[in-house]
């Protein structure tokens, strides 16, 4: 079986009844109730739709986009002046890029997913205890 070399990207969007997501490039779609669970289907319709031409594809080959507004949405837990405080960015802009009121350039995309990752990262490694 080969391997696919080329990114597919998906689409994300939050739905009446959970999510869907679909790629740009390829009739890949599929449904969840959970952002968890819309991306395991998102794995095996990918795989599906490859599987006659013996392409595997793995998570290396998926990249998963989700706009701002729909972000902050669903993480509510993230709170958009936190986030620019964290970042250095002001938190009146931020809050319009998040309200779809102002697109941000490449850069300030990058700059604000880069403060997501960092966020992420750190709290990927904390562990919680009782005492």
């Amino acid at each position: 079986m080969k391997t696919m070399r080329k990114k597919i990207v998906l689409i994300l969007e939050k739905t009446d009844t959970g999510f869907s997501a679909y790629a740009l490039d390829y009739p890949i779609f599929t449904t969840a109730k959970t952002i968890s669970e819309l991306l395991d289907n998102a794995f095996e319709a990918a795989n599906l739709y490859f599987e006659e031409e013996e392409i595997q594809i793995t998570h290396e080959n998926i990249r998963f986009e989700i706009d701002f507004k729909q972000f902050f949405q669903y993480y509510r837990v993230l709170n958009s002046k936190f986030l620019a405080e964290r970042i250095g960015m002001n938190p009146t802009l931020l809050s319009q890029y998040v309200q779809g009121r102002k697109k941000p350039s490449d850069n300030q995309r990058d700059k604000i997913l880069l403060g997501i990752h960092q966020i992420g990262q750190e709290l990927s490694e904390i562990n919680l205890i009782q005492r």
